[in-house]
């Protein structure tokens, strides 16, 4: 075929190309050889000299396609297979042959009428529409015009009514030709794909719209029937029932932009205005815990902006009784135990109730965070503090002691990891440090300790919850008693440079002061037993040469000891405090001792010689007539026997908590707050030099509470403390306002 332009008379070409383009639309059989001689006469009427005949070109084949689509309405209307078949067959042909006759006029479509055609920026910009008829479309694009001019609009009403009589008909579960409906919706979007805006709008005005309104009467009125007829459980699952059928219809039958507008048009008809009957509900599901109803609620209202708060408040309410319920009539008797267990109950149960029924849905764990946190912070009265970091730190103490119940290493992890669950919901964390550092201090002097590895372990874990800071102190007493390992060592190197020899095996453990929870003035006085003068001075002489400027403060009340009794008919060994030894030393001057002498000889106070004289008369090592008094006198038992010839004497109350240890643990506390609280006043204001009054106990609350919740008084008495120090002053033009003294 030559390209060369050449003269071609428009009445010789169009018959041949009319004769294709009848069977091209219609879908019929065109050869191959055709084909191609069509598609050259296009070329030819599109270059033809002296004038090109592109124009009435596309002038006769809009007209043809306007006959054709006039008479394919005709066919539809006198079809006796119904209106929506007929349809359905014809634009199936149409559409097939409209896309074939596109291509044979790609030359039309891309020299004559892309170069009349208007650009993406006239259409946005322009003052017309795509409509506008000096417009000049593709042929495959003026083909869907035509239909939708010539097919669709003539019957609009009428397709939308068959439309929605076919969609009802398959909601009643009668049979419909499902292709036939998909067919004719997906027309209507089709038909207008070649838009550049506004694609959507015949779908959406002629069949979305009208389908969404008769959707909501339909579901507005079934759900009115059901709630008349059904219990609320039942009525959820009729709803799931209903919604999950018209998600299912609404992906077979409309477009996917529909879907989600269809679903959110039955949910509110059927569940958004029924709230009040379905949250009237709630609270007795809450209450038995129903959680096949939860799960249905829970599945209806998670698409409503907001729709399952009150369900959310009652699911909070519930587990804050529940937990309160579970820890309020707990006996004495291993209370720790049982509070952290039944805490620990109540929160697996119903973390297993939100991750099955709702999902692990973040509300609901917000939910669970915050019943939790009301339950462990729980105040019997406003003037007590709270007991559970208190407990929480002696359950810690009993995984951690030495016991006779074999414990797997797994087993203890699972249990300290369970610990950090409920420390992360107290408030007072610094009261949970401070008993857990007094246990841990007595566990490591006392040898107590089950496991070194599980006791650091709790401390990482401690420290991944609330920061380095937090367990500074804790590792630095396990540091101590690493270091107190080598001071023993160099100690025995010592003694065998200076040739000195020690009549007793001794071991000492050196402990810095700011690290350990223990005051040295609450220390009773003691007068060392004269069999170990000689130890302590020489370890005295041996850490004042190897530090010089450092002061060792001895801690007698804390050290241990073994004693062999060699008075007796066996020899028994026996462990105990340093005042129990203090004591019985006193008696290899003489085997009869009074009150009065025993106090002077071991320099102890009378109401600690008296306590620890107790427990020797009732091991029954001592003998003395009645109870322990000033006036007593005591003597070696002679006849003393034991089945074991190594044992053990405890003195009540030397390794356990006493009221006074509690106070005075909460009385430490409030004062590190204080300090705590001074400090980050001091460093807010260094920052900010100028601060409100509520803006800096904003602040303060905000840096305090990973630690604890501080009350307005104390912040205040802080502030009014760091005036009277003069770290800070009032502005002297507004005394709302603080400044920070350089």
């Amino acid at each position: 075929m030559s390209l060369k332009p050449r003269r071609v008379e428009f009445e010789e070409v169009w018959p041949d190309v009319l004769k294709t383009v009848q069977a091209v639309i219609t879908c019929d059989c065109v050869d191959r050889k055709v084909w191609n001689e069509r598609f050259s006469d296009v070329y030819k009427l599109c270059t033809a000299l002296p004038e090109p005949q592109g124009d009435r070109l596309y002038t006769e084949t809009k007209a043809f396609l306007e006959n054709h689509v006039t008479n394919l309405y005709n066919r539809v209307h006198e079809s006796e297979h119904g209106i929506l078949p007929t349809y359905y067959h014809c634009w199936e042909e149409y559409s097939r042959g409209a896309n074939y006759l596109n291509q044979l006029f790609g030359y039309l479509n891309t020299t004559f009428i892309k170069k009349q055609k208007f650009s993406d920026a006239d259409l946005n910009y322009g003052n017309f529409t795509i409509e506008n008829n000096d417009h000049m479309l593709e042929i495959g694009e003026l083909a869907m015009d035509i239909w939708r001019k010539n097919m669709i609009q003539p019957q609009r009403e009428l397709l939308t009514t068959l439309l929605l009589g076919e969609i009802s008909r398959d909601r009643q579960g009668q049979v419909v030709v499902e292709s036939v409906v998909q067919g004719v919706v997906s027309s209507l979007v089709e038909v207008e794909q070649y838009k550049k805006k506004l694609v959507m709008q015949l779908y959406e005005d002629m069949f979305e719209f009208p389908f969404l309104r008769e959707c909501g009467d339909y579901y507005r009125a079934d759900a009115s029937g059901l709630k008349a007829n059904y219990t609320c459980s039942e009525y959820m699952e009729k709803v799931l029932q209903r919604l999950d059928q018209e998600r299912i219809r609404s992906t077979k039958f409309l477009h996917p932009s529909s879907v989600q507008k269809v679903n959110c048009e039955c949910q509110q008809r059927m569940v958004a205005d029924h709230l009040q009957f379905l949250h009237g509900e709630t609270p007795e599901m809450v209450r038995n815990e129903k959680q096949k109803d939860l799960s249905n609620m829970y599945k209806l209202m998670q698409p409503l902006h907001m729709g399952f708060l009150p369900l959310v408040d009652q699911v909070q309410e519930h587990i804050r009784i529940t937990g309160l319920n579970a820890v309020r009539n707990l006996k004495q008797d291993n209370l720790p135990s049982l509070f952290v267990e039944a805490v620990l109950g109540v929160h697996k149960h119903f973390t297993d109730l939100i991750r099955k029924v709702f999902n692990n849905d973040q509300l609901f764990v917000g939910a669970l965070d915050k019943a939790c946190a009301a339950v462990i912070n729980h105040k019997t009265s406003p003037k007590t503090p709270c007991r559970s970091p208190e407990l929480l730190a002696k359950y810690c103490d009993i995984l951690l002691k030495k016991s006779s119940k074999l414990v797997s290493d797994s087993d203890l992890d699972e249990r300290l990891s369970r610990c950090v669950t409920v420390f992360k919901y107290l408030d007072d964390k610094d009261i949970f440090q401070r008993f857990y550092a007094r246990m841990l201090a007595k566990r490591l002097i006392y040898y107590l300790s089950q496991s070194m590895d599980a006791e650091e372990s709790m401390i990482n874990k401690l420290k991944q919850a609330c920061g380095y800071e937090f367990t500074n102190k804790l590792h630095r007493m396990f540091t101590d008693m690493s270091v107190s390992n080598d001071h023993n060592a160099g100690f025995q190197k010592f003694m065998e440079d200076q040739s000195v020899t020690l009549d007793i095996s001794f071991s000492v453990m050196v402990l810095q002061a700011g690290a350990w929870p223990i005051s040295a003035t609450q220390t009773a006085s003691f007068r060392i037993p004269q069999e170990l003068e000689k130890t302590v001075r020489t370890f005295d002489d041996y850490y004042s040469i190897k530090f010089s400027g450092r002061k060792l403060t001895w801690l007698h009340n804390y050290c241990t000891g073994e004693l062999k009794l060699n008075y007796l008919k066996r020899p028994y060994i026996v462990n105990m405090a340093g005042f129990l030894m203090g004591i019985l030393l006193s008696f290899n001057a003489s085997p009869k001792q009074t009150f009065a002498e025993l106090s002077i000889s071991t320099g102890l106070p009378c109401r600690e010689l008296t306590r620890h004289l107790t427990a020797l008369c009732e091991t029954k090592l001592l003998q003395t007539e009645g109870e322990v008094t000033e006036k007593s006198v005591f003597s070696l038992n002679m006849e003393y026997t034991s089945k074991r010839t190594k044992f053990k004497i405890n003195v009540a109350t030397s390794q356990k908590e006493t009221p006074q240890d509690v106070e005075n643990t909460h009385a430490a506390v409030d004062d590190d707050r204080k300090m705590f609280l001074q400090a980050a006043i001091v460093r807010i204001m260094k920052a900010r030099k100028i601060l409100r009054h509520t803006s800096l106990i904003q602040e303060v609350i905000t840096q305090s509470t990973h630690r604890f919740h501080p009350s307005i008084s104390m912040i205040k008495k802080c502030i009014e403390a760091l005036i009277d120090k003069q770290y800070l002053e009032r502005q002297p033009q507004s005394p709302d306002e603080y400044s920070y003294v350089a």
